[in-house]
């Protein structure tokens, strides 16, 4: 398979009505400081099946105004990719499953300053 999996996450949390439409992307090219975003970042995963299903293992960075809101980002998005996810086609693939590696933790971004919350998930998908 060569289906990229931020692009994916990426366009379905576009979608999702609680999240900014213009927070969700896989690229900090841009960003300006004090812009809420949330950085998908893609950090392992392997192919599961052969010829048939992979997992990506996925790390979400919720920038924002504050801790709380930082705070509040990031679990939206850990509910979408855990209980909404799930079962739909989404950019191409079908999305099996996704269970999580890490929940949301207070990782204060060490360039910024900025409040940041971050997890880690398994995305196990096929094309098609």
């Amino acid at each position: 398979m060569r289906a990229d999996p931020i692009p994916i996450l990426v366009d379905y949390l576009k979608t999702c009505s609680d999240i900014p439409p213009t927070a969700p992307t896989g690229t900090m090219v841009g960003r300006t400081v004090g812009d809420t975003t949330l950085y998908l970042l893609h950090s392992g995963g392997h192919r599961m099946v052969r010829d048939k299903m992979d997992r990506a293992d996925v790390w979400y960075d919720a920038y924002h105004q504050d801790r709380a809101s930082a705070a509040g980002l990031a679990y939206l998005t850990r509910e979408y990719l855990l209980e909404d996810l799930p079962g739909r086609m989404v950019g191409g693939v079908q999305v099996l499953d996704v269970k999580e590696i890490s929940s949301p933790k207070y990782i204060p971004d060490g360039t910024s300053y900025e409040d940041v919350y971050g997890g880690e998930i398994a995305m196990f998908f096929v094309e098609a």
